[in-house]
């Protein structure tokens, strides 16, 4: 704990690894345990010893699934690293980590350069404002193009990527960089270590090429650099660093780095480039309350944390936080800004993957598990009584495909509702209800193997047998020609107090995925907090629209009159009201039936195209594009969700195994 306390905030990065599946992220994460010291063996992903990926689900698929903190030193600083999946089906698990994140690593393949789900977790790194170094990783494969994966970033993500290093050699012959800012050469030698060396004579003209547009680039970017560009005959390493770290934290650039995780080829360099390009808790700026209070990164400030993940496990139920302000200690008291609930902490755990070490304090800038808040929920503000702050949680995306599950023996009916219960807890994006019309329950979820993952849980880790029914995707409905001047009158009388609320509405199409209210009710004909009850009452009638009961999206309602009663008037007689009217409304307008979408990327041989595109073709998919790349080709199509469903068993067949597919969301579309 002393260690700690002396261990100044400046010294704290808190990042994340971000990736397309397969890209080599948690190998990247293993390799830099191991270089810092935190683990002694090297984990493989292929053998099932990695750290970060200590769920058996994982290691048995052999993909990240859920969301890992680690932490390690690298020269004199504290690196507390987030591991996030690659897969769509888990990409809230990503947006829940980068809420609390000042920094990220981006992974990209060196043969496939910007995949899907690679631009996908960029942009809600964006959304963010998240400041990203960039890796070009497994140089070591065939088809490796460092030059080639950097035009993609700047093509498909429109950054300026500002490339810090040349590799040496190429594919199997790749054995180290060119450091362009020091004009060094760094070389592995196959035993772990890596010697710094001047650069090689055939490379040596290429390196200052190289160098002297880096310089150039940064100056076209940075005052400082451009001032020094144009007085010296060259930018100096201390100037370019500099920029390079401003550039880097504003989002303006992003620092490009290469190497072979697997190869143990290019990691050092990149723990550096943590170190010296990504931001401290101090350099972001201070955290506000949705209420505009200011919490600053001191440990002497009010205490103040955002839950970001909810687990349960043998050691109890963890609530993993990001401590933005102050310092919580075991057995404080804290308030749940949300509900006004008192929690308390019984332990905190400074958090490697699956293992612990207790604490008896975690300050400003932590990021750690508490044992002891019962109620805490995924977006949870912990803070002090005495200065509450609510700090704005992670969002969440809709699930978009759904099964019925049900128990084997009806006796465990009673269980089955626990246990989805905690899953849904554990995990938000995972939605659980009742179908009131087949009394069957229904877990909702972002994708197919999003709920295999859920169901392997249900009967591993709560040892139930369960039955699942075929994936169905959530469609929607929208308004496509709307209706004006609806009159609604709602009247009871029943012997007590009446109800009365009269109102007029005009229903008109919105843009997608989205609801709006408006009152243009004047002369008080409804009162302010009638005009309220109306919305809420609006909002309700979107549950079930007419055309099959689905969620109603893209519609904008405009309430234009109404009339009170001086008595019978209240907020539930305008709330009925509204909702009554927009579904006679919605029964009047043209509606149209909405389905969930998703861009597939398939890879297959040359020879093999053909088929898969007229496979595409009859799953109603409308192909976008195109790309010859080594021997096969690349295929970009919007498909239904609904089409998907088993599509990689018919690919391997279409293929003889050798094609290969990733999807990503792509909204909504009207279903043929």
């Amino acid at each position: 704990m002393r260690a700690r306390i002396s261990n100044p905030l400046a010294t704290v990065r808190n990042i994340g690894i971000l990736a397309h599946v397969d890209a080599g992220k948690t190998t990247v994460t293993e390799r830099m345990l191991y270089l810092a010291g935190a683990t002694h063996k090297r984990g493989e992903v292929h053998d099932g010893t990695t750290v970060t990926d200590f769920d058996q689900q994982e290691r048995e698929r052999g993909i990240t699934i859920f969301a890992a903190a680690v932490s390690c030193d690298w020269d004199g600083h504290r690196v507390n690293l987030i591991d996030t999946p690659g897969h769509v089906d888990f990409s809230d698990e990503v947006e829940r980590s980068l809420r609390v994140l000042d920094g990220a690593i981006a992974v990209f393949d060196g043969v496939a350069g910007v995949e899907p789900q690679s631009e996908a977790v960029w942009r809600r790194a964006d959304r963010y404002g998240v400041p990203r170094v960039a890796f070009v990783n497994k140089l070591d494969r065939a088809g490796a193009d460092l030059d080639a994966a950097v035009e993609s970033i700047r093509r498909r993500l429109h950054p300026a990527p500002l490339v810090v290093q040349l590799p040496i050699g190429r594919e199997d012959g790749f054995t180290g960089v060119v450091d362009l800012l020091a004009m060094r050469a760094l070389v592995w030698d196959g035993t772990g270590g890596y010697a710094s060396v001047p650069v090689p004579d055939d490379l040596l003209d290429e390196a200052r090429r190289r160098r002297r547009r880096l310089e150039e680039s940064v100056s076209e970017l940075h005052a400082g650099a451009l001032e020094e560009f144009c007085a010296e005959p060259s930018v100096s390493e201390a100037t370019l660093l500099a920029a390079l770290r401003d550039l880097t934290r504003t989002g303006e650039a992003v620092v490009v780095l290469c190497g072979s995780a697997y190869r143990d080829r290019g990691v050092e360099p990149l723990l550096d480039a943590v170190v010296r390009y990504l931001p401290s808790p101090l350099d972001v700026p201070a955290v506000r309350g949705q209420g505009g209070e200011v919490r600053p990164a001191d440990p002497d400030a009010p205490a103040a944390a955002l839950a970001f993940k909810v687990s349960a496990t043998a050691t109890g139920r963890l609530t993993y936080v990001r401590v933005y302000s102050g310092t919580l200690r075991k057995g404080d008291t804290m308030l749940d800004a949300g509900t006004g609930r008192t929690e308390r902490i019984g332990r905190i755990l400074r958090v490697q993957a699956d293992r612990h070490t207790e604490v008896e304090r975690a300050f400003a800038g932590d990021i750690v598990a508490l044992v002891g808040p019962k109620a805490a929920r995924t977006g949870t503000t912990l803070c002090a009584p005495g200065a509450p702050v609510l700090l704005e949680p992670p969002g969440a995306t809709e699930p978009v495909v759904s099964v019925a599950v049900e128990p084997r023996r009806s006796i465990d009916a009673d269980r089955l509702a626990a246990a989805l219960a905690r899953l849904a807890e554990e995990d938000p994006s995972l939605a659980v209800r009742s179908d009131a019309e087949t009394g069957q329950t229904v877990l909702s979820g972002m994708g197919e193997l999003h709920l295999e993952v859920a169901a392997e849980k249900l009967r591993r880790d709560h040892r139930l047998e369960v039955n699942v029914g075929r994936p169905q995707v959530a469609y929607r409905e929208t308004v496509v020609r709307g209706v004006r001047g609806l009159l609604y009158r709602h009247v009871k009388q029943d012997g007590g107090a009446g109800q009365f609320a009269h109102v007029v509405i005009d229903v008109e199409p919105f843009e997608e995925g989205a609801f709006a209210f408006a009152s243009t009710v004047t002369g008080g004909r409804v009162p302010r907090e009638y005009v309220r009850a109306v919305e809420a009452g609006c909002r309700d009638a979107l549950a079930a629209g007419p055309l099959g009961g689905h969620p109603v999206t893209g519609v904008r309602v405009t309430l234009t009159d109404g009339a009170t009663h001086s008595k019978d008037s209240s907020d539930l007689a305008f709330r009925t009201a509204g909702r009554l009217a927009l579904r006679e409304a919605l029964r009047a307008c043209e509606m149209r039936l909405l389905e969930p979408v998703v861009e597939v990327t398939v890879t297959v041989p040359d020879d093999m195209a053909g088929g898969v595109l007229g496979d595409l073709t009859a799953r109603r998919g409308r192909v976008s594009g195109s790309q010859g790349r080594a021997g096969a080709v690349v295929i970009t199509a919007v498909v239904p969700l609904a089409e998907v469903f088993g599509y990689a068993t018919r690919l391997r067949s279409r293929t003889q195994g050798r094609g290969t597919f990733t999807t990503r969301p792509a909204g909504y579309a009207p279903a043929r």
